[in-house]
């Protein structure tokens, strides 16, 4: 082996003395076979290996048409479905709750107005007794009035028992002037959205749910955007190895990049009929029978594979009131 002595002004005049290499540099296939050869190195997948992940399973939303434009709802990630009023978003929520009901899945609903009716969804063929109903914002119920969901069959929580007040709780942002409070009702959505929030957590970390919604559908836009970003990050790490689908309702995408699928609902055309109920007092009074949904499918951040359509593609469905037959 032979030396060659390397002077440099800055070392002081002292000698620096570098070994040429042995053998050439290896290629990186060369490398990684060499680890491979390793016995316990051989199940450590290379980082340039990770980029294609395992597709999660999927389950039916209980609309085909749905179905064979995202491949149905995934489990363990977080899907948004966004539009403005009359758009289906409640379509939409029904219907998937009532296919996971029938599944023989226990489901879960986080109320942010108390805008569900559980007749509608009766109609739409949910199990009740599978369905927990959590009203945010509801205080103490009257006995001389009780819940439509005691009547329904389906369990219902009241919110103002478990969580705690709008003061204690620490997940919304503050510092909004007493003006824009009293005239633009921040103060009422904060506290609900802060109920929501809280137990949201709750039955994410319970691990015993195959679906949960949050409808946020009625939510002024401003107030849901106010929810932060990191509690959106909680919720899909609470459920990225779990069984569990998370399904959000809103009027304008607000969880960015933590959601794995975004689909826009819109009311195309809407059917009404010319004869009105039998019996009716309102002879000139029309009725909704029907209105068409048009899905468009905005982002998707699954696997996709041949059978699953690209970004922007768009399906319709009909949604038939329950009185139309």
């Amino acid at each position: 082996m032979s030396a060659s002595p390397i002077f440099s002004s800055a070392a002081m005049g002292r000698p620096f003395i570098f070994s040429p290499p042995s053998s050439p540099p290896r290629s990186t296939a060369e490398v990684l076979a060499a680890v491979g050869a390793i016995s316990k190195l051989a199940v450590v997948v290379p980082a340039s290996r990770l980029d294609v992940r395992p597709a999660p399973e999927m389950v039916s939303s209980g609309i085909p048409q749905l179905d064979s434009l995202t491949g149905g709802l995934a489990r363990g990630c977080l899907t948004e479905i966004c539009g403005t009023a009359s758009s289906g978003r409640t379509s939409v929520l029904l219907f998937a709750l009532a296919r996971a009901t029938q599944r023989g899945e226990v489901c879960a609903l986080v109320d942010a107005s108390d805008a569900f009716d559980p007749a509608s969804a009766a109609a739409a063929g949910m199990e009740m007794s599978r369905l927990l109903w959590v009203r945010c914002g509801e205080k103490y119920p009257s006995r001389k009035h009780p819940s439509p969901a005691r009547k329904a069959g389906c369990a219902k929580t009241d919110t103002s028992r478990i969580i705690p007040s709008r003061d204690s709780y620490q997940g919304m942002p503050s510092g909004i002037p007493p003006v824009a409070e009293k005239r633009f009702g921040f103060s009422r959505w904060e506290s609900q959205l802060g109920q929501m929030l809280k137990v949201t957590d709750l039955l994410l970390q319970s691990n015993g749910f195959g679906m949960i919604v949050l409808d946020l559908g009625d939510v002024p836009v401003p107030s849901a955007r106010r929810i932060p970003l990191a509690s959106w990050f909680r919720f899909r790490r609470a459920i990225e190895h779990t069984p569990t689908t998370l399904l959000v309702l809103e009027q304008q995408p607000i969880a960015g990049s933590c959601s794995s699928v975004l689909v826009k609902v819109s009311g195309a055309r809407s059917q009404v009929s010319e004869n009105p109920l039998p019996h009716s007092k309102l002879p000139h009074s029309e009725l909704l029978d029907q209105f068409e949904i048009t899905a468009e499918l905005l982002c998707s951040r699954l696997e996709r594979n041949s059978e699953r359509k690209p970004v922007q593609s768009t399906a319709s469905f009909k949604s038939r009131a329950a009185w139309a037959g």
